[in-house]
């Protein structure tokens, strides 16, 4: 089977049923992702497919063939972090890391959908991503950072008289 992860075609040799979260980590070598709970409950294993948040431990790569992956691997340009990761590193919305990989990529879907999310809809969209350290606020916080550094308000147009 052909995987587009993070922009690069993978020929993939692994039965079409297995968990797209074992084909990235043992067979791409991709291992931000993380394993959690196995049963799509703890979403540590969000990864992007064609823009939406889905738990890998739970989708089977048959399910994904011709769309693109993205993985945390995949958030950052080269060097440069994107704007969701800055806005953690900013406002301090790490601890453990072991939930941010799918945080980070939850946060991305709900800001490329709602540039601007309200605090509500930022605990709406995490609600199914658990963090064991419990940094809720400053993650949230983050996502509201990272909606102000991603979709900064536009500037009036100045009028000519």
């Amino acid at each position: 089977m052909r995987l587009t992860v993070n922009g690069v075609a993978h020929d993939v040799d692994a039965p079409s049923d297995m968990p797209l979260l074992w084909v990235l980590r043992d067979l791409l070598g991709m291992t931000g992702t993380k394993y959690g709970c196995g049963e799509g409950m703890c979403r540590a294993c969000t990864v992007l497919v064609s823009g939406r948040g889905v738990v890998s431990c739970q989708t089977p790569i048959e399910q994904v063939g011709g769309q693109n992956v993205v993985t945390i691997e995949g958030l950052a340009s080269g060097d440069e972090l994107h704007p969701v990761q800055e806005a953690f590193l900013a406002e301090s919305a790490l601890q453990c890391g072991y939930c941010t990989p799918g945080i980070l990529l939850t946060a991305k879907a709900l800001l490329d959908r709602t540039p601007r999310p309200t605090r509500a809809q930022i605990r709406e969209a995490l609600s199914g991503n658990l963090c064991r350290c419990t940094g809720y606020n400053k993650i949230v916080d983050a996502i509201a950072e990272a909606g102000r550094r991603m979709h900064p308000p536009k500037k009036p147009t100045p009028t000519r008289r």
